[in-house]
């Protein structure tokens, strides 16, 4: 028998279990290297991330104590959180939320935060946080203690930041495949309960309040399509209506997150 004719009957007999084995081998490390992405978009639907937004005094870390049943010390809510804050809300069935606090405090973290949360590591839904005028006046770079501003200045100083972080939210919109969410919360309503309503009409879209018309201008940029936008009042307060209406908030992050 020829040698070489050998050689290739014995390559030809064994190349289709060979070729399986090899079609195996590539199918396994094809399966590893998804893995990762696969695990990622896993946790990403079962626990999607939330930015924080708003001014100093508006009370975002008290809200995401609540939400996530936490207690931050009273020394600390009463100076603000320079860098930003990370909180996960657990529920049932391997669901919840991946909170990230932005700083309110003009300062570079908060503008690092910002990019982090909007850019670096999207997020898919946001929280923005205001709270009508009754925002706690702070001092700057951290010093504790209250300082003096009337409610004409804390509105003036809500639309200045509320322009930094829907600049933002727009670019983030246009960039993702599919909408992101958006809910202003409107907190402290235990110090107006009598004016919540003008409240929700104030930061509503299609009013005539100045806030009203920086969230008109941000759905044009952003597109209407790719930003659903909520107002819903909160209370700090624990018991009702402060209850009902943090678990009207968290039903609505459930919904617009496919929890239900």
């Amino acid at each position: 028998m020829n040698p070489a004719a050998g050689r290739l009957g014995r390559i030809a007999t064994s190349s289709p279990g060979k070729a399986a084995v090899s079609t195996a081998a590539a199918g396994a490390l094809a399966a590893l290297s998804n893995m990762p992405q696969q695990v990622s978009h896993l946790i990403r639907d079962r626990y999607p991330a939330v930015a924080v937004t708003g001014m100093t005094g508006v009370g975002k870390t008290r809200l995401v104590d609540r939400l996530t049943r936490h207690t931050t010390a009273a020394e600390h809510l009463e100076v603000g959180s320079a860098t930003m804050e990370r909180r996960t809300r657990r529920v049932r069935r391997f669901r919840g939320f991946r909170f990230r606090v932005v700083p309110g405090d003009n300062a570079a973290t908060r503008l690092g935060a910002l990019d982090q949360v909007f850019h670096d590591e999207p997020v898919d839904g946001v929280l923005h946080v205001v709270a009508y005028g009754y925002a706690t006046p702070r001092r700057t770079a951290g010093i504790s203690g209250l300082a003096q501003a009337s409610r004409a200045d804390l509105l003036a100083a809500e639309l200045d930041d509320w322009a930094i972080t829907a600049h933002r939210i727009a670019s983030l919109a246009v960039r993702r495949d599919q909408p992101i969410w958006l809910i202003v919360v409107l907190t402290k309503t235990d110090l107006f309960p009598d004016a919540i309503e003008a409240a929700i009409r104030y930061y509503s879209p299609g009013g005539d309040s100045p806030f009203a018309k920086k969230l008109d201008d941000l759905r044009t940029l952003a597109g209407g399509a790719r930003l659903s936008v909520d107002v819903l009042p909160v209370s700090a307060e624990s018991g009702d209506p402060g209850d009902v209406m943090l678990a009207s908030l968290v039903s609505r992050m459930a919904q617009l997150s496919g929890h239900v």
